[in-house]
This record gives structure tokens, C-alpha cells and sequence, in this order.
């Protein structure tokens, strides 16, 4: 039996003087959890039951469509190197040296060891499909560790990865995972909603987010009440309202305006008496070269309707995952001829194709496809240009949706108001494509004897983020409560005086005949007032209590649920099979 008097549970009265939001204050005033340094955290015992319950729940249902693994943390630089993310990942990447001088990192995620795996060991057709998952440690140089839980260092996650013949063998894969998310997490007892989402460094096509709605999460996710359409900002679109064009002036050939002084947005429309929703906005970037010895930084421009603001990661995503940096001054003048605050795109020779490196790239959004009469600048101190028509004045390089959506602007399912709310990603799944098995020479014998690359998908969950959300989404001003499946004990049995011989007894009978029927308890069989009792009890998370008083003579014993703080008398002889109503058959 656990008895709360032997156990290590280091409450606290306070919150730490840097927690800002509810999971980060609760974990550890409930001695689940304390900091070891910044974004390293050690996991004490009832955080760590938790822990094991959630891996427990997500092992269950994983092994209903995959194979365990269980990989290294550690890996050889030549792994990340073959697939090309040893550059890619930056300084997010831990990295280390052996005694011989090997470069090594830690395990941020295990594409690359995956897919080493298939390399060697697939032959044919035959093996296919294959998932493979694991439950284990990651490591990530976060720049800005913060919020507990929420974003740290080192964690646990179950990735999983798929190998199938073709894409509708992915397809297969990935609705699996799908269905699968989905018992994990409602066995979690989450809230959740599932999002449209960027794949950001790990590459693919299609994929998809868990989220959980909190005032911590770092996530803005866009939605629709009316359709139920979501999707991560990365990710989201909307329908605009038509824009009247501005007329064409003079015979309609691109007129050069005097604008002295004029720099931003805002001080040209107004200058000239006209909306931003007119005026070209001009983004001037540059990407690096991956190889800074014998690559050249590359230009890329990008065009946005005055009143709209660039979303990065569809940026990255139209240059197939290249990152960029704002160009410096002397960069500037040397492709546009002019200072900062007057830049268009009018005079410069753009690349035709994303290929073409010897020329810069003009990414123009699409909400400036078809518009006419625009103004931008003209590559000339105080001077901007009008009667500018894009495709005509100028050509792009290519259109793509670079738009960051926002609050209020129509959804593009149904047309209603969309709306803006922040969540934490708790589980994503992507469909990887050849990204990795081609860069890192995998390949199958399909049923023709022709070699063909196999197609993967990944599929990620945070442990900790399950834990978290749960916090993040069941708290008030005393504590919190988790989901039975979850919780550290399921019960809590209290008396309230442990002096009473009578109490006393009674409390370890009911706790004996609960653990008798499966049910997680925790005995508080402290000498303490029951003031600190019921204050700790609502602490740390266990959804249900059992008082122990005075009743004891009539009996019964008083139950009170912490989500609702209902409480109801309950015979003592009934405790089980109440408990049977209320949690169900204990599942271990």
C-alpha cells in the first residue's frame, strides 16, 4: 500500500519566482517535477507515475499497428550528413566529440537512424509495409527554454516512422497513426482538436497536428466555429474581400511620384492619398549558402500587399525549406541600386525558375495575383511608382501563398469570421515522402524486380506535452486534477484523524479493498490537520477523494470529485462497486 507518510512528495506553498504559466507553477509545487538547469528537468515520483501511465497507454495502442525499437541517442555525424540536415539543423542540434575526434550529436529525432535501418535490412516488396516507433530521449538546443514542460531541452517522445511501396501504402500508414492519435489522446482524456499543419525541418507533404487550446501554448492556430475548419498560422488560409483597384494615371505606363521622406507603408499611402491594400510591399532576404567556403548568399525578394505581413514558414516552405535572413545594407544597394525604404522590383533581371541560381528570386504572394495599378517603390531615394501591373510591369519568379492569415478575415471553407487562440502541439504526423529514404540511398526490388525507392512517413508525441495539456486544461487557483487514465493514483483515501484508532482502521480497509480491485490509491496517513490534508490532496492531481470522518460511525464515508468538488456519502461496504460506476473497470 502506498502510504503517503513514507513516500517523497515535496509540496510547496509557492511557485517558483520564473513560472508563468499554470502547468510550469503546479507540477512543481506538487513535487512532480524539479529543475535541474535551464530546460533540464528531474521527474520525481508522482511525476514520474504519470510518465509511466501515459507511455504505458501510447505503447498500448502503438503496438496495435507497429514494432518497438529502441535506438541511440547518440549519432555519428555521417548519419545527419547524408541526409543533409547536419547544416540544416544549426545550432537546435547538440554536438558533441568522441575521444577520437569523431563528430557526434544527440538524437534531436531518428529519421536518419530509421532510415539507415531499411537501407541495410529491406530487399523487396515483400517486407513492406513496415512501422517501427520508440519511446525515448530527445535533445534539443532550445534557444529560449521556458514554461516548464512546454520548452525544454531534453524530453520523451514516441516517434514513429513507416515504410511503404507507394504513396497509397503511405496513405494506409498514416490513417492508421491517424486513428490511432486518436485513442491514445481521448484515453488520455485530452480535449484536443486536429489541425492542418507546416512540416517545417522535417520536410513532406501533407500533415497534421494534436492540439490542445491554453493560454501557454506558443501555437496560434486559426479556426472556424461555423465548418470546423483549423490549421496551424503556418498553414492557414483565408478568402479576401475583393479590392477596388486603383485607376491607371496618364496613359497608364509606370509614373514615377515624388515621395520625399516617405519610407513606410503607411507614410506613402498616406503621402499619396491612397490605402495600403494598393501599395507592394518589398521584402529583401537573403539565404546563406549551406557551404559558406565556396557557396554565394542568394537573393530573394519578396512582394506583399501593403496591409499583409510574411508567414516565414510558408516562406521556407516555397523555397523547399531554405531559411533566410534580411539583407544588409550593402547587400541592398548593390541589387536594387537604392537605400532601404524606396524598393521595388521594377529594373532587375528576376530568376525565371527556382533553379536558376545565377539570378535573385521574386517571390510574389498570391493575394497580389491579378491586381492592377499598384504602387511600389521605384529603386530611387523619395521616389515611389504607380500604374504598376505584376506579370505585365514585371515578371516573378514564381506566385505562392506567403500570407500570414488574420483574425476576423473570412474562412476559406465557408466564408465566417475566423478566429485566433493559442494551443500547445501535444502529437504531429507527416508524410515524409522520399525526402530521406532517397538522400540516404534506400531502396526495395518491387513486383517487376525494378528497384524503387521505398516512401515514409513520421509520426511524433510528447510524453511530457500529454501531462502538461492535462495540467494546462484542468487547473484553478488550489491546483489541478488529471484524468484518471493518467493520474499519479486514481485515490486518495484521507482520514481525518489519523489519532482516531477508528479512522484510522476504516481508511486502510477501504484503501486495501481499492487496491484489492485494482484502483491506483494513496493513502494520506499523515499526522496533519485535515486543513493541510484537503489543501494538498487538491494539489497534486488526483481526480478523487475519500474523507474518512466522523460518518464513519453511520457508515459512510464522504467522496469528493476535485474537477467538480462535488462531494456525496458513499457506504463504506458500497466503495468499490461506487468506484466501478464512476472509473469503470480498472484497465492495467
Amino acid at each position: 500500500m502506498h502510504r503517503w507518510s513514507q513516500l517523497f512528495i515535496p509540496t510547496l506553498r509557492e511557485a517558483p519566482a520564473d513560472a508563468e504559466v499554470a502547468s510550469h507553477k503546479f507540477l512543481v509545487r506538487a513535487g512532480y517535477i524539479r529543475q535541474l538547469a535551464a530546460g533540464i528537468y528531474s521527474y520525481l515520483f508522482l511525476g514520474q507515475r504519470s510518465f509511466n501511465k501515459i507511455t504505458a497507454i501510447v505503447r498500448e495502442e502503438m503496438d496495435r499497428i507497429g514494432q518497438e525499437f529502441y535506438l541511440p541517442a547518440l549519432h555519428p555525424r555521417e548519419l545527419w550528413e547524408a541526409s543533409g540536415r547536419w547544416s540544416v539543423m544549426g545550432d537546435n542540434l547538440f554536438r558533441l566529440k568522441d575521444r577520437k575526434g569523431a563528430d557526434l550529436c544527440l538524437g534531436f529525432t531518428h529519421e536518419e537512424n530509421m532510415t539507415e535501418i531499411a537501407r541495410k535490412e529491406l530487399r523487396s516488396y515483400k517486407q513492406l509495409p513496415q512501422i517501427w516507433y520508440q519511446i525515448q530521449t530527445k535533445f534539443r538546443d532550445e534557444p529560449r527554454p521556458k514554461s516548464g514542460l512546454l520548452r525544454v531541452r531534453q524530453f520523451i517522445m514516441k516517434d514513429s516512422y513507416s515504410f511503404d511501396i507507394d504513396a497509397a501504402g503511405l496513405d494506409v500508414s498514416y490513417q492508421k497513426h491517424r486513428e490511432t492519435y486518436h485513442r491514445i489522446f481521448d484515453q488520455c482524456g485530452l480535449n484536443y482538436l486536429v489541425i492542418e499543419a507546416h512540416s517545417g525541418a522535417m520536410g513532406g507533404s501533407q500533415s497534421e497536428e494534436f492540439m490542445v487550446y491554453t493560454p501557454a501554448g506558443e501555437d496560434q492556430v486559426v479556426s472556424c466555429a461555423n465548418c470546423k475548419y483549423a490549421a496551424n498560422l503556418e498553414k492557414a488560409t483565408s478568402k479576401l474581400d475583393l479590392v477596388q483597384d486603383l485607376p491607371p494615371e496618364d496613359d497608364g505606363k509606370p509614373l514615377l511620384v515624388h515621395t520625399p521622406g516617405q519610407k513606410t507603408i503607411e507614410d506613402v499611402a498616406r503621402y499619396l492619398g491612397v490605402s495600403p491594400k494598393n501599395k507592394i510591399k518589398t521584402l529583401a532576404l537573403m539565404i546563406d549558402p549551406q557551404d559558406t567556403k565556396t557557396g554565394k548568399a542568394r537573393a530573394v525578394v519578396v512582394l506583399m500587399r501593403g496591409d499583409h505581413q510574411l508567414n516565414e514558414a510558408k516562406l521556407s516552405s516555397a523555397l523547399t525549406g531554405k531559411e533566410t535572413r534580411p539583407m544588409q545594407e550593402d547587400e541592398i544597394r548593390q541589387l536594387f541600386r537604392s537605400p532601404a525604404g524606396f524598393l521595388g522590383p521594377m529594373g532587375i533581371d528576376w530568376a525565371k525558375t527556382l533553379d536558376d541560381s545565377s539570378r535573385p528570386v521574386l517571390l510574389l504572394d498570391k493575394a497580389l495575383e491579378g491586381r492592377t495599378n499598384l504602387i511600389a517603390g521605384a529603386n530611387k531615394e523619395d521616389y515611389h511608382v504607380k500604374n504598376i501591373t505584376p506579370g505585365h510591369n514585371f515578371q516573378p519568379t514564381a506566385y505562392a501563398d506567403l500570407r500570414a492569415v488574420a483574425t476576423g478575415e473570412a474562412c476559406p471553407n465557408c466564408g465566417s469570421p475566423l478566429r485566433m487562440d493559442t494551443a500547445v502541439e501535444i502529437g504531429h504526423i507527416f508524410k515524409l515522402g522520399y525526402k530521406y529514404s532517397e538522400s540516404m540511398g534506400a531502396r526495395v526490388l518491387d513486383k517487376n524486380g525494378k528497384e524503387v525507392t521505398p516512401i515514409m512517413g513520421s509520426y511524433g508525441i510528447g510524453i511530457e506535452r500529454i501531462l502538461t495539456a492535462a495540467v494546462e486544461q484542468s487547473n484553478d487557483e488550489n491546483g489541478f486534477w488529471l484524468p484518471p487514465r493518467i493520474a499519479p493514483f486514481e485515490i486518495i483515501v484521507t482520514p481525518t484523524n489519523v489519532g482516531d484508532a477508528k479512522l484510522k482502521a476504516t481508511a486502510e480497509e477501504i484503501a486495501r479493498g481499492l487496491e484489492s480491485a485494482s484502483y491506483d490509491v494513496l493513502l494520506d496517513d499523515r499526522d496533519e490537520r485535515p486543513g493541510v490534508k484537503f489543501k494538498d490532496a487538491d494539489l497534486i492531481g488526483i481526480p478523487f477523494r475519500i474523507n474518512v470522518g466522523k460518518k464513519v460511525t453511520e457508515g459512510t464515508v464522504e467522496v469528493v470529485q476535485r474537477s467538480t468538488r462535488q462531494s456525496q456519502d458513499v457506504s463504506i461496504g458500497a466503495i468499490v462497486e461506487h468506484f466501478g460506476r464512476v472509473l469503470g473497470s480498472p484497465k492495467k
